[in-house]
């Protein structure tokens, strides 16, 4: 059996309804970007250099005793479908999709912690918890980093910082990031506002696969931008703050959707209930806003025979890679659009 078929016999931890918020915010995570010192950064390097830096890497990685039952997956080794779909469950770019030689990927079986090696940085650290888990996230992935410590020399400067190849990243080199569903706000309209407000305070607001993705089913990325000149608990701490009021700001907008529009919600989420235990043919993008109507009727209590856990597997299930590997295929459109549909129906009954 393949790594990928060992990932996806079971759901990853962050998919998980146990998180504080997870009602609104599906997932947390917290990445910390290095490089070896005395290396060139990935981009420039030869193919020689990459494989002594994957080496190196995975040899550390690996050792640490850190991660449970650790899966070293190198992209060479792996066939283009399989990449894509560790691309769809976030555990690697889509960078790394395309530029997949001498690169790999180092992750536990929960998938809450793991690492790229020789993507835009020698090493891309990642800790992803449910619901809003920023401090804990955070917690587990200083303890990886400093062990790698230990083990690595990164490159560091006394004046800027850990050193990376994208000139955002120096300082810390940490991202955090939230993914967060509202579509109260988007109902109405106020989503463009809290938007606004997050960029004037330095947010990226993105869609769900963060750069360059699409915004679809409600979900969106809200992450930090700059890392030179704050402290890595100051970062966390900071995202924190700004997440809750943008929660504040959904759960008004749901509050006002229950008060002034109740049975229009009602319909809308028993009917995308109704579509999804009956339908033989949906699309993704279909997929994706009908179960955004559910999560908002499970979230609230419009609906309680289904579980919040099951509908963050199903946004991850679903995808393209996800379906061909599940059902053991390649598909067309219509045959992915089928078994997409066969699939939800066996998750909302329960099988």
């Amino acid at each position: 059996m393949s790594d990928v078929a060992d990932l996806i016999k079971k759901s990853a931890g962050w998919l998980s309804d146990e998180g504080e918020e997870s009602e609104i915010v599906l997932s947390s995570r917290v990445r910390l970007a290095r490089n070896l010192d005395d290396w060139p950064f990935s981009h420039i390097a030869s193919s020689e250099v990459l494989e002594s830096i994957r080496s190196e890497v995975s040899a550390a990685v690996m050792e640490n005793g850190l991660l449970e039952d650790p899966l070293l997956m190198e992209m060479d080794g792996m066939s283009g479908a399989d990449r894509l779909l560790l691309a769809e469950r976030r555990l690697i770019s889509h960078e790394m999709v395309m530029n997949f030689k001498n690169r790999a990927l180092i992750v536990d079986m929960d998938e809450s912690l793991g690492v790229m090696v020789n993507e835009e940085d020698h090493l891309r650290m990642q800790s992803m918890e449910s619901g809003l888990s920023l401090r804990k996230a955070f917690k587990k992935i200083t303890r990886f980093d400093d062990e790698l410590d230990r083990r690595l020399d990164f490159a560091f400067s006394n004046r800027l910082g850990y050193l990376t190849a994208c000139t955002t990243n120096v300082g810390t080199g940490l991202r955090v990031s939230a993914m967060v569903h509202l579509p109260g706000l988007v109902h109405n309209h106020d989503i463009r506002q809290v938007i606004d407000g997050l960029r004037q305070v330095r947010l990226t607001v993105r869609g769900s696969y963060g750069e360059g993705s699409d915004v679809t089913g409600n979900m969106f990325q809200i992450s930090n931008s700059i890392t030179l000149g704050l402290s890595e608990e100051d970062t966390v701490v900071n995202m924190e703050s700004h997440i809750r009021k943008v929660l504040e700001f959904e759960k008004k907008a749901r509050e006002s959707l229950l008060r002034e529009a109740r049975t229009l919600l009602e319909d809308k989420v028993w009917r995308s209930y109704g579509l999804l235990k009956t339908a033989r043919l949906v699309t993704s993008k279909e997929a994706m806003s009908l179960v955004s109507a559910i999560r908002l009727g499970v979230g609230l209590n419009i609906i309680s025979d289904v579980k919040l856990s099951v509908l963050n597997e199903i946004l991850i299930m679903i995808q393209p890679m996800h379906l061909q590997h599940l059902y053991g295929n390649e598909m067309k459109a219509e045959e992915r659009d089928r078994t997409r549909a066969d699939y939800i129906r066996s998750r909302l009954e329960g099988r």
